[in-house]
């Protein structure tokens, strides 16, 4: 019977610990939902609204779809959206990129530009992409201000970078396959 006790007691005890793991573990979601994910996403819908209800997207897109016509406007098209200043800004929603990606979706398919843009374009047009999450990231990971400070420019200077490349990849790679 003292065995039978005692074991009794130990799975308790194991299953007490599990609960109040997965249990703390929730709390701790929803702390950080309400402290960094909510306000991050009130910050991305007022960005969006601005930028639908000004009709910037709509301007920017049009002003920098004229670029993809050759391999020069493609790498100067990834350079202005890499831009460290501009890409937290057009990265919330990728407005910009769904627009010119369907603009240029359309000039590829009406026979406007050649197919072999497709891809340097696609990569042309997303330099932002994770630009915008990169504080919240950082910030979800509880990482210190000097982190912050570091990381975020960092990351922003190597989309850049990298952009301009990828493009340069993607258009090595539209004429080998």
């Amino acid at each position: 019977m003292q065995a039978l006790n005692s074991f009794l007691v130990t799975i308790g005890r194991g299953v007490g610990k599990v609960v109040g793991t997965l249990y703390q573990a929730g709390r701790d979601a929803v702390d950080q939902v309400i402290k960094n994910v909510i306000p991050f996403m009130a910050f991305i819908s007022f960005v969006i609204g601005l930028i639908l209800a000004t009709g910037v997207g709509n301007l920017l897109a049009n002003a920098l779809s004229v670029l993809a016509s050759n391999i020069v406007g493609l790498l100067v098209l990834s350079l202005i959206i890499g831009l460290p200043v501009l890409s937290p800004l057009l990265g919330p929603g990728a407005v910009i990129a769904q627009i010119i990606g369907t603009l240029l979706g359309t000039l590829i398919g009406d026979g406007r530009l050649p197919v072999n843009v497709a891809l340097p374009a696609l990569w042309a047009i997303n330099p932002q992409v994770g630009c915008d999450f990169i504080p919240v990231g950082l910030a979800l990971g509880e990482a210190e201000p000097e982190t912050v400070e570091v990381g975020v420019p960092a990351v922003l200077f190597s989309r850049l970078v990298t952009g301009p490349i990828a493009v340069l990849l993607g258009y090595a790679a539209s004429f080998v396959f």
